[in-house]
């Protein structure tokens, strides 16, 4: 769902901020190009805030890989985790069994750190994008984030704040896409189909040594 409301964002967001000059002798009203485009920036927007919302209420109640801890710095074994995947992933050190690879069965400290970024950005999109929606919007619910551009100085730099940001979620998708792709074939984990199937595949020598309960011999040691 964020993968198809942020394209839409992307797109519509771009007319919107420099819109092609479309030659037509009909009347404007009956065209309603930009009206459009307006429609359908706006609609995902409100679908990519509810989404952002639910998915801060399941990491509360959601299991242990999708808690808030996983993605916040809170021991030294998270600080040491993001250090040793910033060792195989970017510097490219093997560790001392000459392996270059991190396993992990949920995110990966960096992965959750950086995902604990993105929330910080989601939050400041969603607060610029509707503090401008507010001036032109007769819902209460966009009323509530009024005061965001007098906080931030007006609409001008607003506007430019969330431009800003929607250039920090292209390359940031480019990023992960590649680091996603990176790991399935590093770790033959099946990175790549566990968002469709649900399934990663992990050592069942790995299984042992790093969970807390025994596995079930009946599906493979998974």
């Amino acid at each position: 769902m964020n993968a198809v409301v942020l394209l839409v964002l992307i797109v519509t967001g771009f007319y919107i901020a420099n819109p092609l000059a479309l030659m037509s002798g009909a009347e404007a009203s009956n065209a309603y190009t930009m009206g459009w485009f307006r429609f359908l920036h706006f609609a995902a927007a409100y679908i990519f805030f509810f989404n952002f919302m639910f998915r801060i209420y399941w990491g509360f109640v959601g299991n242990k890989y999708a808690d808030w801890k996983q993605f916040i710095p809170t021991s030294k074994r998270f600080i040491k985790e993001i250090w040793n995947v910033i060792k195989m992933d970017i510097l490219f050190i093997k560790d001392k069994s000459g392996k270059r690879e991190h396993l992990s069965i949920g995110h990966n400290a960096m992965a959750g750190l950086t995902y604990f970024v993105l929330f910080l950005v989601f939050l400041a999109q969603c607060l610029t994008g509707f503090g401008l929606y507010s001036a032109m919007s007769d819902f209460w619910f966009a009323d509530l984030f009024a005061w965001v551009p007098y906080v931030l100085g007006g609409d001008i730099i607003t506007r430019q704040i969330h431009h800003w940001l929607m250039w920090f979620f292209i390359l940031f998708t480019v990023v992960h896409v590649y680091l996603v792709f990176y790991h399935d074939y590093v770790e033959g984990r099946g990175e790549v189909s566990s968002m469709v199937g649900g399934w990663k595949f992990i050592e069942e020598e790995f299984f042992e040594k790093d969970l807390p309960h025994t596995p079930n011999p009946e599906n493979g040691g998974q």
